[in-house]
């Protein structure tokens, strides 16, 4: 994408942004990249909370583009869409042990 940023282009980052800046989406997408696909129940199960609450995250990241859904039966099965999340991940992962690294040094001093 060409800098500086257009202001509708700025727009759909942020959207992408606000559909990854919820921990349950995060631990959502955390499960995913773990496994082919999984049922919305399988995903209640991993995670706790209500049926409605993890299909209204899913909803959510599915409309962000990150995730993918595929009915088989009455069942919806979920998928990673755009393995670009794992790289965003990875990325704020590691800026967070790096900053964590630091707070220790400082406080361990």
């Amino acid at each position: 994408m060409k800098s500086p940023l257009t202001p509708a282009a700025a727009e759909l980052i942020a959207n992408r942004f606000r559909a990854l800046s919820d921990p349950t989406r995060l631990r959502i997408v955390d499960l995913l990249r773990n496994r082919d696909e999984a049922s919305v129940g399988e995903l209640t199960a991993a995670l706790g909370g209500s049926q409605q609450n993890i299909s209204k995250h899913l909803s959510a990241l599915l409309a962000g583009g990150f995730v993918a859904r595929r009915k088989q039966g009455t069942s919806s099965l979920y998928r990673i869409a755009d393995p670009g999340v794992h790289e965003i991940c990875d990325g704020i992962c590691a800026g967070i042990e790096t900053q964590l690294a630091g707070l220790e040094a400082v406080l361990g001093s």
